[in-house]
């Protein structure tokens, strides 16, 4: 089956680029992501000193020979990456001004980081949060897999209120092992339970990328004659002159991002602010290369 939101020419172009964890990994596979556990990689890690029972053919005898110690040489060792991509499924998301619809543009990229990271050995998996629904579809490195995320994005439709922290929490408990956890939305929520969601996954030594996905109306409020406005979480509507509120609203706007980029900041997650009529290929290949190992270390 085919789908509208994967462009296989663009995964192709983007083939070639890596998708890197920024912190180290601790997988059940043999693979190119740094772990927290030493072996014998090819990567040089730290010198320690030698113990009875450590294996003899990893001692430096150069070190030896400067110090008259006995030193043991320590590796990286590499390992296999989780992916976990969160989907902000409320109401919320399916605002589309001037660009594509929120979750539309969420799907996209989804889809094709999934997709990257299934080809290059690593496992993806999707959580689609509502405020009744958490539907989770575990990571799996099988090709195979990405059918059943696929499926689930196409047939994603938002509805009702966020349920966006509750489910950052479940997954921050659930993830037994380090995992890299990339969130969709819109972020309409309460900038300090979205703060304690984050340090949360922090505590639990997760790598978090946020995209925070808005529409360019919502950014500009450029609006010629009264309208009214619809909350497409709960309902509830007001009639606005655009003119007398602008300054009002971009004042309310400006504290709220600045508010939610500092917080990922403070849970030293990337933060990413995407309008939704912004080129997906720039976008992700800015995202995959900014994360790659900085010359002469990882």
């Amino acid at each position: 089956m085919t789908y509208d939101f994967l462009d296989s020419e663009l995964l192709s172009r983007l083939g070639a680029l890596p998708v890197e964890s920024r912190v180290p990994m601790m997988g059940s596979m043999a693979g190119r992501h740094r772990s927290p556990h030493r072996g014998s990689s090819v990567e040089f890690a730290e010198y320690r000193k030698y113990v009875p029972g450590d294996d003899t053919r990893r001692l430096d005898w150069k070190a030896f020979a400067r110090s008259d110690r006995f030193y043991i040489k320590e590796f990286e060792a590499d390992t296999n990456l989780r992916a976990y991509f969160v989907v902000d499924a409320s109401g919320s998301m399916n605002f589309a001004g001037q660009g594509e619809s929120k979750v539309a543009f969420a799907r996209r990229i989804a889809a094709s980081l999934s997709y990257l990271l299934v080809n290059q050995g690593d496992a993806a998996g999707l959580s689609v949060c509502t405020e009744k629904l958490h539907l989770e579809v575990p990571p799996s490195r099988r090709p195979a897999h990405l059918q059943r995320i696929f499926e689930t994005l196409r047939t994603l439709e938002p509805e009702g209120e966020t349920g966006l922290v509750p489910a950052l929490h479940q997954i921050a408990e659930k993830i037994g092992q380090r995992a890299f956890v990339v969130i969709l939305s819109d972020l309409f929520t309460e900038p300090e339970g979205f703060s304690e969601a984050l340090q949360h996954l922090r505590y639990r030594k997760h790598d978090i990328s946020v995209f925070h996905l808005m529409d360019p109306q919502e950014l500009s409020f450029e609006f010629e004659r009264p309208h009214r406005f619809v909350d497409m979480e709960d309902g509830t509507s007001v009639v606005v002159e655009p003119t007398l509120v602008v300054d009002e609203y971009h004042q309310a706007l400006n504290e709220f991002m600045s508010s939610v980029r500092a917080k990922c900041h403070d849970a030293n997650a990337d933060y990413q602010l995407v309008p939704t009529d912004t080129a997906l290929e720039p976008l992700l290949r800015e995202f995959l290369t900014a994360r790659l190992p900085k010359k002469g270390g990882r």
